[in-house]
């Protein structure tokens, strides 16, 4: 049996809120009066490092984009991920093959989980890619294949992309 709508409502509402006060990442949500479900949440990770394939080898993007679709059976339903973004993953499907993303988060989804958590699983899925676990396309496997015999390294953000802390001297910037 669903939640309440009011009350669903307002645990997604609550569940954003603490995303944004937690994550760096942005967030957009195609009903932002929160009047209609499915709810759309557009989500652009961003200083994320994650494998991409180009020019023969493996490089590094660090913005990714992803749709999170929320039921009205949310949370007893697990919500809805497509990566839209491209991506070299063995359980990560890049958007062409569908986007879907393979995560333990979902199989281990309860009334309990909340999008921080899960947001911060597929961070941690994205830098580390499972080759022993791959979807059964042509992308995935090959990103298995290339893993299996080159383990992926996230790299360290480069010094740009950190934010600095302003220095504030007698009260002025």
């Amino acid at each position: 049996m669903p939640l309440p709508k009011d009350i669903l409502i307002k645990r997604i509402k609550n569940e954003l809120k603490e995303c944004k006060r937690n994550l760096k990442h942005h967030f957009v949500v195609s009903d932002p009066r929160f009047e209609k479900l499915p709810l759309e949440i557009n989500v652009t990770l961003v200083d994320t490092p994650g494998p991409v394939w180009r020019d023969g080898k493996v490089g590094h993007r660090y913005t990714h984009k992803l749709k999170i679709i929320i039921t009205e059976d949310y949370p007893y339903q697990t919500p809805i991920v497509r990566w839209k973004s491209s991506i070299f993953h063995p359980n990560i499907m890049p958007p062409e093959d569908g986007g879907y993303v393979c995560t333990k988060l979902l199989d281990g989804w309860s009334f309990k989980s909340n999008l921080l958590a899960f947001i911060k699983g597929l961070e941690i899925l994205l830098s580390n890619p499972n080759p022993q676990s791959p979807f059964e396309t042509d992308a995935c496997t090959r990103a298995a294949e290339y893993f299996n015999r080159h383990p992926y390294t996230p790299p360290k953000m480069p010094e740009e992309r950190r934010h600095k802390p302003r220095i504030i001297e007698n009260g002025k910037d």
